[in-house]
């Protein structure tokens, strides 16, 4: 779950965190205009974080027939050690030997990520209220029950090793990259053994892998360390304020996103998945993440889904499939596309559309010219499969755009439904919405 506590640091060191010029007004085109660096498929690209073990099968098999039935299939599902071996060598696993089964039989793929330690071998002090937030004393107990359940469920696609461990409320008391790349190269050589050929995922980094309280990218580290020889796909939560970024005139997240995954590719990474991204239609109180409601939530994911398809990821989860109940905090109660009766919220019928208007898979295309961009327009291209082209846009500040050389058209408003065509003689006028529009010609 989401422990959220550093959106201040993030904003505050934007541009010294990935090299950017401080100095820099508006960001170059590049960061706005985007030209897509590979295909994408959705069913194969777009994922989402699954908590089915907060649930009935009876509900969880409910969300799942929700998730085909947008044609996809990824799914990330979190395991907490703690809950499945509560003592030594006594193994809680009915409930997931029921939801692997369904998985399976759904057709579904996934990643089992393991977090937590169990109370046996936590290296938190003496009456500790939060022991599972510790590392393991024994990095080898750890690596042992990843291989032990990659071993019982060889349906699961990937496995992943802990979550957010640049983060104290997953690593206490603070970040540590030499304890967590010995964790890694433990579970990366058992799971190995056990399950030759299987996915292995690093644990995903919150945001850009900042580590408070410490300074500096937690994947710089590990780099230095080594860590990338072990071949495991690099994974990171670049969570934000807005979709374009925490400084949004900036479009800060792609410039970021851009850098990072640059950095990691050279430095041998052959898979970066964004394991989580999402907001939350939360009605507060305010918790850092501003308060967008479920329409705002629709919008924010359509916006930074069309940038995260031109970017350099393999691989993204949304988070998450459903909202949850109050055990969870305010917050992190409703990042949900279904409700907690499994009801469509606006998210997942804007995703709907937009999926429908997609279709399954697109290829890169050029920008068409564009005149009136200003400094604020987003723009992705794509031609879908029947060979029409996609552009895909939106304008902070609204206004007039066009578009030379193009007569018709049809523009198309996924978050509510709305469509219209668009004809000219020479050139095609259209107004530009700060959320998401989708031309087709």
């Amino acid at each position: 779950m989401r422990r959220r506590s550093f959106h201040g640091l993030i904003s505050a060191t934007v541009w010294q965190l990935v090299g950017c010029s401080a100095k820099a007004a508006t960001p170059p085109a590049a960061a706005r205009l985007l030209r897509p660096q590979r295909p994408v498929r959705w069913k194969d690209f777009l994922g989402v974080n699954a908590h089915f073990l907060w649930f009935t099968p009876q509900q969880y098999q409910q969300q799942i027939a929700q998730w085909k039935a947008l044609g996809l299939e990824w799914l990330r599902v979190d395991l907490h050690w703690d809950r499945v071996e509560p003592e030594v060598q006594q193994y809680r696993l009915d409930e997931l030997d029921t939801l692997v089964r369904t998985l399976q039989t759904q057709q579904q793929k996934s990643v089992f990520y393991l977090v937590g330690s169990a109370p046996f071998v936590t290296s938190a002090p003496r009456f500790s209220s939060t022991p599972d937030q510790y590392p393991p004393r024994d990095v080898e107990a750890f690596a042992e029950r990843m291989a032990l359940l990659a071993q019982r469920y060889p349906s699961v696609d990937a496995w992943q090793v802990w979550n957010e461990p640049n983060l104290p409320s997953f690593w206490r008391p603070r970040a540590n990259p030499e304890a967590y790349a010995k964790l890694l190269q433990a579970s990366v050589c058992a799971l190995r053994q056990a399950v030759p050929g299987k996915t292995v995922v690093m644990g995903g980094m919150a945001y850009y892998s900042q580590m408070p309280g410490r300074g500096g990218l937690m994947l710089e580290a590990l780099g230095r360390l080594g860590v990338v020889g072990l071949d495991t796909v690099v994974a990171y939560h670049p969570y934000s304020l807005q979709p374009e970024g925490d400084v949004p005139r900036d479009s800060d997240f792609t410039l970021r996103v851009y850098q990072l995954n640059r950095t990691l590719r050279a430095a041998g990474v052959r898979q970066i998945w964004a394991t989580e991204w999402g907001w939350s239609s939360y009605a507060g109180p305010k918790e850092e993440q501003d308060i967008i409601g479920e329409q705002g939530q629709a919008d924010y994911m359509l916006r930074r889904l069309a940038l995260m398809s031109a970017l350099d990821f393999d691989r993204i989860f949304l988070f998450a499939l459903s909202d949850l109940d109050n055990r969870a905090t305010p917050r992190d109660r409703s990042y949900g596309l279904l409700d907690l009766q499994g009801r469509a919220k606006p998210a997942y019928l804007a995703l709907q559309r937009f999926l429908r208007l997609t279709g399954p898979a697109l290829e890169p295309i050029a920008l068409p010219v564009i005149e009136g961009a200003g400094d604020d327009l987003h723009a992705v291209a794509w031609r879908r499969e029947d060979g029409r082209r996609l552009l895909l846009f939106w304008k902070a500040s609204g206004g007039q755009l066009t578009l030379p050389g193009l007569m018709q058209a049809e523009v198309h408003h996924p978050l509510d439904g709305a469509r219209r065509g668009l004809q000219g003689e020479k050139s095609l006028q259209l107004t530009a919405l700060p959320s998401l529009q989708i031309l087709i010609w």
